[in-house]
């Protein structure tokens, strides 16, 4: 039997019953249980998480049907992640490897060598540790910046979910040929719920609105939306952000008041669950995606996903991931402002002046060529060729 063994720390987020998990407790679940349920005959999973007590091991492990056996390491998560990060093998398992984040043992154990214990599979899910460090706080960007140098040094494969990520990392660091790229899909979860038009009135839903996620991050380009919002162009639809109200003090609605909007034209939703995003998603006029960085861009795959028009910005992983089936606008242009742009190609759709019938059939067809299941075995191929 060929064991391998996930990490699944970064999997078990522990969010309020109902609330959507952050991105990479996301992709970590998501792609765990594609891995269980991709395994080869004569192969399976092992999950490793950090210490737990009591209970907690065997509620992480429920949330991975079909996995062999769970084990934890002798350190909690964030001193596990020092300890990695410094090169110790502490609570490292043997044998094959596959880690959804950097957090993974990266250390000298002989590449090339016979008497190598571990083969050792990360993944890098974009560069903002790079490129907008702010975005995720300095400790956080620098540990990142430390593990990719490591994993440069020491692991077997990089996966990334896009083209344009592997490019930009090959910029910053050596990688030679161990680059991966396997993009990720969307939850089976996000799935309407079981009365969608109560569910609706329940939330206060407008008949027609704009749907957008994120923060006021300035990496989200929620900023520029919502001074788009205040534009003729936007004709004084609703704008509805799921996210973060406030970002380190940066509100969306003070944004908005500050952009000369009325209340409740652009209303923050916070944090949602599945299948009102979905409820979101399939009732929306349109979903933008303005973010200046993204490494994939989960919430324009999911707008493809339900044949909504999106509209997103030209962010290469945006291109990438949409593959014409949106409509692009350029994130830098002197002739105009980024938000006077964003309001145009809104207002597209929302005049009728781009084919809306035909983004929807374009962005269904699109979204198959991404799936859990394509991952997972992706992955277990990948292990396969190492």
């Amino acid at each position: 039997m060929t064991t391998l063994r996930a990490i699944a720390e970064d999997a078990v987020a522990r969010p309020s019953a109902g609330i959507r998990l952050s991105g990479l407790a996301r992709y970590a679940g998501e792609l765990t249980r594609a891995l269980i349920a991709a395994a080869p005959p004569g192969c399976d999973v092992e999950l490793l998480f950090a210490a737990r007590r009591g209970n907690e091991l065997a509620d992480a492990t429920a949330q991975f049907p079909g996995a062999t056996r769970s084990t934890t390491a002798p350190l909690a998560r964030r001193a596990l992640a020092t300890a990695w990060a410094t090169g110790s093998r502490v609570g490292a398992p043997h044998g094959l490897i596959h880690a959804p984040s950097l957090l993974a043992p990266l250390a000298r154990q002989g590449r090339n060598s016979a008497a190598k214990s571990a083969q050792v599979v990360v993944t890098v899910h974009d560069t903002i540790a790079w490129t907008h460090p702010a975005s995720i706080g300095r400790a956080e960007a620098d540990w990142t910046k430390r593990m990719a140098r490591r994993a440069a040094r020491f692991a077997d494969a990089i996966v990334v979910p896009t083209h344009a990520v592997a490019a930009d990392l090959a910029d910053r660091i050596p990688l030679g040929e161990r680059v991966r790229v396997i993009p990720g899909g969307i939850s089976a979860a996000l799935t309407l719920p079981d009365e969608p038009d109560v569910r609706s009135s329940w939330l206060g839903l407008p008949e027609r609105f704009v749907l957008a996620s994120g923060s006021m991050d300035p990496r989200t380009g929620i900023d520029a939306l919502i001074r788009a919002a205040a534009l003729p162009d936007f004709q004084s639809t609703p704008l509805l952000i799921v996210g973060d109200d406030a970002w380190r003090g940066r509100r969306i609605t003070e944004a908005a008041m500050f952009a000369g909007l009325p209340e409740g034209r652009v209303r923050p939703l916070g944090t949602v669950s599945d299948s009102d995003l979905a409820l979101l998603l399939s009732r929306a006029a349109a979903y933008v995606a303005p973010s200046l960085a993204e490494g994939f861009g989960l919430g324009a795959l999911e707008a493809l996903t339900f044949g909504t028009p999106l509209v997103h910005s030209d962010a290469p992983a945006h291109l990438e991931v949409a593959g014409g089936a949106g409509i692009s606008v350029a994130r830098a242009d002197p002739g105009t402002t980024y938000a006077e742009r964003l309001a145009a190609a809104v207002g597209s759709v929302l005049d009728g002046t781009a084919d809306t019938a035909a983004l929807t059939v374009l962005g269904r067809d699109r979204a198959k060529a991404f799936s859990w299941a394509a991952s997972g075995a992706q992955v277990w191929q990948l292990h396969a060729e190492l």
